[in-house]
């Protein structure tokens, strides 16, 4: 199949969320949760990872491995929009007596075949994008119930093997990274597990232009487990994690109530009323308060403008969710209003709008012409300038297991992400026998969401 590589980020950054902290990092593949066993768990498992796959979890939960394990995985990946991208993982890890724990994870992301074409659309022929990672695990028990433990991982993307337009070099990138971990079991009488994690610490991502680079997907988790039932044949833990993205980022946004994005003024936003994000080592502490710091409508059409129109009266950013240009619905009365302007940007709803569809609070213009007083809100400003915008970006990741003799498990969970739009229930199960497992996860969802219908499978060896 052909398609641009970008199409294929978009998506790829929307199935895991479309909430502004993450759209705006690079690498957000490294977010995708490998293991069958935590998928169908919701993903939460910065508390209970306690098997090679803790490495891309918690690296502290290495510690806590019974024994000695490798593991893989598979996904067919976004298979609602393409179908030859998938998802590989392999995993493992080995402990040292007094000296601690060893591990370490691969990823590799294929993104398919692509479409290379020229500056006017001519086809040039096809290529393959892909990305990968290694990384490299330490953890040690710092008590009998606690463990820390750390991550060096690489990272390669290639996007596209010529550059674009006039540029010389490749469309690819190299970084690296930390991820730190934090575990402390067998509390509440053993019946409580608490986990810490932070993930993709480092410096920005560039492709070509260093200016332009992006941060990293930095991710902060906490989590808990709960043993409702600890008996020799049965067990049963109840599983929460909450996650958010440590990157200290400003959309565009008009602070001054101009309706126009201004550059280079330093009183607005750092680098005037434009787009930026800081330096990782910043953003770890600005990501706390930089959805509620300044106030004003967001230029989320990127025209420099706020409001559906353009300096020359036309209409500009009347687009919604899936990109489609929108002119005005029908209520169920029958009488005609105009649409919100770009319903993927409301964050508190649009604004409000009278009988006759224009703008209360905004200013008039006619609906069958280009003349106007004020533009029109872009988004309604409600919301902006809250410090409950911080809590609309948590994500929560929760999720039962069941395990009989120690040998079958049955899972269900939960993902909700409500700036991102993803509210995915997962299942599963999973089997072990002579030290070997086997885990499947189902990832259900509304209908058109690009993970829904998505199914892991995976492995694990213990020796």
């Amino acid at each position: 199949m052909k398609r641009h590589v970008l199409k294929i980020l978009l998506a790829l950054a929307i199935s895991l969320s479309s909430a502004y902290a993450i759209t705006s990092t690079g690498a957000v593949w490294l977010l995708i949760a490998p293991g069958a066993r935590a998928e169908a768990m919701g993903e939460a498992q910065v508390a209970i990872a306690d098997d090679a796959y803790a490495s891309y979890y918690n690296p502290a939960g290495l510690s806590f491995m019974e024994r000695n394990q490798i593991g893989a995985m598979y996904a067919k990946w976004l298979p609602n929009l393409v179908n030859d991208m998938y998802y590989t993982f392999l995993t493992g890890g080995y402990h040292v007596r007094n000296i601690g724990t060893f591990g370490g994870h691969a990823i590799y992301l294929n993104l398919g075949e692509q479409q290379w074409t020229d500056e006017y659309g001519n086809s040039l022929g096809t290529f393959y994008s892909y990305m990968t990672a290694v990384s490299a695990t330490y953890a040690t028990r710092i008590r009998d119930n606690q463990a820390i433990g750390v991550n060096l991982k690489f990272a390669y993307q290639m996007l596209s093997p010529v550059g674009a337009g006039g540029e010389a070099t490749n469309g690819d990138s190299f970084h690296f990274g930390f991820d730190f971990g934090y575990q402390i079991r067998n509390l509440l009488n053993n019946y409580l597990d608490l986990g810490f994690a932070i993930t993709n610490v480092g410096p920005k991502i560039s492709f070509v232009d260093i200016a332009q680079a992006d941060p990293q997907p930095t991710n902060l988790k906490m989590g808990l487990n709960v043993n409702f039932l600890k008996k020799e044949h049965h067990d049963l833990s109840f599983v929460l994690d909450v996650n958010k993205i440590l990157v200290g980022s400003h959309p565009s946004m008009d602070v001054n109530a101009n309706y126009l994005i201004e550059t280079g003024n330093p009183l607005k936003t750092e680098n005037g009323e434009e787009a930026y994000s800081d330096n990782w080592f910043v953003g770890i502490f600005t990501s706390f308060t930089d959805n509620w710091k300044y106030k004003g409508d967001i230029d989320y059409s990127g025209d420099g403008i706020i409001g559906g129109w353009n300096a020359e009266g036309s209409k500009q950013g009347w687009y919604d969710a899936n990109g489609d240009y929108i002119d005005y619905v029908r209520s169920e009365t029958g009488t005609a209003y105009w649409v919100n302007i770009e319903t993927d940007a409301v964050v508190d709803g649009p604004g409000e709008y009278n009988v006759n569809g224009d703008p209360v609070g905004w200013g008039d213009y006619g609906h069958n012409s280009a003349q106007f007083s004020e533009p029109n809100a872009e988004v309604g400003s409600a919301a902006t300038g809250s410090l409950r915008n911080e809590f609309r970006e948590l994500i929560f990741n929760t999720g039962i297991e069941y395990v009989y003799n120690k040998m079958f498990a049955l899972r269900a969970g939960f993902i909700y992400d409500r700036e991102g739009d993803v509210m995915n229930p997962t299942i599963g199960f999973g089997f072990i026998y002579k030290g070997l497992g086997f885990d499947f996860a189902y990832t259900g969802g509304k209908e058109g969401h690009p993970l829904a219908n998505t199914m892991r499978y995976s492995l694990r060896y213990e020796f």
